[in-house]
């Protein structure tokens, strides 16, 4: 295939009569097949040692009407009569030579392309290759891996909470997509584009087991169940895809909001008939806190980070601030000997207000005494506008930072 490949790279096929040096014809008739150099059987030269070639037949053509018939002659090359105009060819290389180098090195290079072992190392490479995710358990749950990337690890060698938080929101969306709900919308239904609805999230509850390292493979479950009359609970429960260790838990509360008017939304019942069958009868991943998270105000914030202001490409297709990159802001109020120090195992978030391209936000965060024998930490947090208006509150829990895959007795998962 390689050697065909090159062949007619250095013999380009030609409509015009075809001319052939009589070195040529010698190395080719020494071949134990003699071959046309467009892989034909050429016949062997006739005794008088020359080979005729005929031009191609034409229609005879008309010239102001009247049909002129033109007489169609042999050319004959004779092998020991040069003449001038054999001259240029007779100069040209012998293309039979370099054909046939070419055709050694390309197939030696099929030959080594053949034996090299691409195959990856590691089994766990090749589980969801190309990241595409599937519908399973009668198509209620969404399952996608992830491999964890050189660019998603922070100083700790590990990922990054937000890395794993964008996993959760890509299988989110994905679980729509693959069930064939996606409508107009970014994660909204056909129905729900019809009326101007996206979703919207109010809540959420992270609780991290362990972080996962460079070339690690995340596998992510998703499903959804109903909240209330008009919310949507969404839960997630990601595993270490070679040990089957759980690496986090979430769960969430969406509710929708009309994209234009930016107020929220009741479930329209032609948008509950799309998506009421996809609802699972199963408790949250993680149980309810129910501890009321508190307001900080500067007199009470042990630390304060002001003039945050988004980035164009911390904004979703809805125009408005991605939430996770609210994540990103509480933590920056948390104080640096809390981040060398310890990890953050655990996050309560209650989602007041959306944030725009334009906002100028605040990031308050206050530490409170140790909470468990093992001297971890918690503390409250608040992110707000310049203007005092509420974005976003948190609670975060922290605890000593540990050797990779020393794992705390958690017990059974809910």
């Amino acid at each position: 295939m390689v050697a065909s490949v090159a062949a007619s790279a250095f013999f380009p096929a030609s409509s015009s009569s075809s001319v052939v040096s009589s070195k040529a014809l010698r190395a080719i008739n020494e071949t134990p097949e003699t071959l046309g150099v467009r892989g034909i059987v050429a016949k062997p030269a006739s005794s008088s040692g020359a080979m005729q070639v005929k031009a191609h037949a034409q229609a005879p053509p008309k010239v102001n009407g009247t049909r002129v018939v033109l007489k169609s002659e042999s050319h004959t090359i004779e092998e020991e009569a040069p003449s001038s105009s054999r001259t240029f060819y007779n100069q040209l290389p012998d293309w039979s030579f370099l054909f046939a180098a070419v055709t050694t090195i390309f197939l030696a290079a099929e030959k080594q392309f053949t034996l090299t072992d691409w195959k990856p190392k590691r089994p766990d490479m090749l589980a969801d290759a190309f990241g595409l995710g599937k519908i399973m358990q009668d198509g209620m749950v969404f399952r996608q891996n992830f491999s964890i990337r050189s660019y998603e690890i922070g100083a700790d060698q590990t990922a990054s909470i937000e890395t794993l938080m964008n996993h959760l929101q890509e299988t989110a969306l994905n679980h729509v997509k693959s069930a064939g709900l996606m409508g107009a919308g970014f994660g909204s239904t056909p129905e729900m584009s019809k009326r101007n609805l996206i979703w919207v999230v109010t809540k959420m509850q992270v609780l991290v087991e362990q972080y996962p390292s460079w070339e690690d493979v995340v596998q992510v479950d998703t499903w959804v169940a109903p909240s209330g009359k008009n919310g949507m609970r969404r839960d997630w429960h990601v595993r270490d895809y070679q040990t089957g260790q759980t690496v986090l838990r979430a769960t969430s509360v969406w509710v929708m909001m009309n994209k234009q008017t930016r107020r929220l939304s009741k479930i329209p019942e032609e948008v509950r008939a799309e998506i009421g069958s996809y609802f699972m009868d199963r408790d949250p991943i993680i149980n309810d806190d129910g501890r009321k998270l508190s307001k900080l105000e500067d007199d009470n914030a042990d630390y304060v980070r002001t003039g945050l202001t988004p980035r164009w490409g911390d904004l979703d297709v809805n125009q408005h601030v991605n939430n996770v990159k609210y994540i990103g802001w509480i933590l920056e109020s948390a104080p640096i000997s809390i981040l060398e120090s310890h990890e953050l195992s655990g996050m309560t978030m209650e989602y007041r207000r959306e944030c725009g391209k334009d906002s100028v936000l605040q990031s308050l965060a206050a530490v409170s005494s140790s909470h468990s024998p093992e001297t971890g930490l918690e503390c409250q947090h608040l992110l707000r506008s310049e203007s005092g208006a509420e974005i976003l509150r948190a609670r975060t829990e922290w605890r000593p930072k540990r050797a990779k895959g020393l794992l705390p007795n958690t017990g059974p998962l809910p």
